[in-house]
C-alpha cells in the first residue's frame, strides 16, 4: 500500500475512552475499531510500576495473539512496547474473555510471514513502515 492508498482511520475513539468503554462492555464498543479487532494489552509501567493499558488492532497466529508496535510510524516505540521488554509479562482482554500472556518480539526470521498476516487485517501498517527507519516490532502474545 502507497501513502496514496492510505485509508486515515476514524479517531474518535482511541486513548483512554476506546479502553474505558471496551472494559464497561465487554468490547461490545471499540472490539472493532475502524473494522479491525481490537484487543487491550496491560503491560507494567518499567519506571511507575503501574498498570497501563492500551487497545490495538491484533490478529491470530494459531493461539498467539499479534500486535504491531508501529506508533503510526514514528521514529521511536510506543512506550507500552518499551515497557513489555523491561517486563514480559502482560495482560490481555479480547472481547470479555481475559487472559494472562508472555509477550516476545518476532524474529527477522519470522517476522515476514506474521507482517503479512497483521497487513491483511490492517494494510496501512505497511505505509507506517514507509514513514520510519526504524524496523516496525512485531509482537507475539503467548498465552500462559
Amino acid at each position: 500500500m502507497s501513502e496514496s492508498q492510505y485509508a486515515a482511520p476514524d479517531l474518535s475513539l482511541r486513548g483512554a475512552e476506546h479502553v474505558k468503554r471496551y472494559r464497561e462492555t465487554g468490547g461490545e464498543t471499540g472490539y472493532l475499531w475502524n473494522g479491525v479487532p481490537t484487543l487491550l494489552l496491560t503491560v507494567t509501567g518499567r519506571q511507575s510500576g503501574r498498570e497501563l493499558t492500551s487497545a490495538l488492532i491484533f490478529a491470530r497466529d494459531g493461539d498467539d495473539l499479534l500486535v504491531v508496535a508501529s506508533k503510526g510510524g514514528a521514529p521511536e516505540d510506543p512506550q507500552w512496547y518499551r515497557n513489555l521488554q523491561a517486563d514480559p509479562r502482560v495482560r490481555v482482554q479480547v472481547k470479555e474473555a481475559t487472559m494472562t500472556a508472555v509477550a516476545r518480539t518476532a524474529t527477522e526470521a519470522e517476522k515476514p510471514r506474521l507482517w503479512k498476516i497483521l497487513t491483511d487485517v490492517w494494510p496501512n501498517y505497511d505505509v507506517y513502515q514507509s514513514r520510519t527507519d526504524r524496523s516496525i516490532p512485531v509482537v507475539v502474545l503467548t498465552p500462559d
